[in-house]
């Protein structure tokens, strides 16, 4: 099974746990990786201001992919939804196809319709699948409980993913924690935004936006809370000790993301797991699983 990995922009300089988890899982489990560097941003941050430019950019990032036959395989639901939303766009309107085209043509691509974009949390669900994965797990992680935040563009609009599933009452990633023998703790307001958005613009709205969820995950005295977006953990990682810090309270909360969750239940060394680069280090998690060195 193969994929070109889009890591986009975020993932490089601020999830690089997220990529080291995800190349060693996807290696345990069978999947290929191809690595095209001419891959650059999705066109996500300036899709509000230029719909234009954020286009076609999403179709130049599909062309390059295209060129080479390749499916691709997202970690940023973000950049799912762009290029996914691109795709769908360019394949059901010939004129703007024909528009973007002859601006591609200036650099020499061309977009063609028919690339498959899908998320690595969805490759795992729907390519490998859960009883593959349940037959290569070597440590059951039955001693954790864990919270998960789904983010927003991973399920909305539904439309955009062809109704893969219930975006109000979503199950998969509760499904590919729940495969490691992790119990999964539900709590109040799962499906909100993280504020991400709005971090640039409107800081402390973001972070009077994630705060409510660190509140509900852990009250209910969860060992993580389990992210699939780089840009979801870094409103409830990156940011969580200014959200301490503004509004006097503690979390002390680890936020992992999936595949280092995964990893460990397949009996991946946690250090090409990239636990040492997490923000709030997971010292007691990995106590409980006897783990810590």
């Amino acid at each position: 099974m193969k994929y070109a990995l889009f890591l986009g922009c975020t993932i490089p300089i601020r999830g690089q746990n997220y990529e080291m988890a995800t190349r060693t899982v996807a290696k345990t489990l069978g999947i290929h990786f191809d690595n095209l560097e001419d891959f650059s941003c999705c066109g996500f941050p300036i899709r509000s201001i230029n719909s234009e430019i954020s286009l076609l950019i999403a179709a130049r990032n599909l062309a390059v992919a295209a060129d080479r036959d390749e499916k691709i395989c997202t970690l940023c639901s973000a950049c799912t939804s762009v290029l996914t939303g691109a795709n769908k766009e360019l394949t059901s309107n010939r004129k703007l196809r024909e528009k973007i085209n002859k601006e591609l043509a200036k650099i020499g691509r061309t977009y063609k319709p028919g690339v498959e974009i899908k998320h690595f949390a969805r490759v795992l669900y729907e390519d490998i699948g859960l009883n593959f994965i349940k037959n290569k797990i070597k440590n059951d992680l039955g001693k954790l409980r864990l919270s998960i935040h789904y983010g927003c563009h991973y399920l909305r609009p539904s439309s955009l993913y062809d109704y893969f599933e219930d975006a109000e009452n979503p199950s998969t990633i509760e499904e590919l924690v729940s495969v490691t023998g992790a119990e999964v703790i539900d709590y109040k307001n799962k499906l909100d935004c993280c504020g991400g958005a709005l971090l640039g613009i409107e800081g402390d709205m973001a972070l009077s936006m994630a705060k409510p969820k660190l509140d509900n995950v852990t009250a209910n005295k969860v060992d993580a809370l389990v992210t699939i977006c780089p840009f979801c953990s870094i409103m409830y990682e990156d940011n969580q000790k200014k959200i301490e810090a503004k509004y006097g309270v503690n979390y002390n909360l680890p936020v992992l993301y999936y595949p280092q969750v995964l990893g460990l239940a397949l009996g991946i060394n946690q250090e090409k797991l990239g636990f040492h680069m997490n923000k709030i280090k997971p010292d007691a998690l990995l106590e409980k699983l006897e783990l810590v060195k």
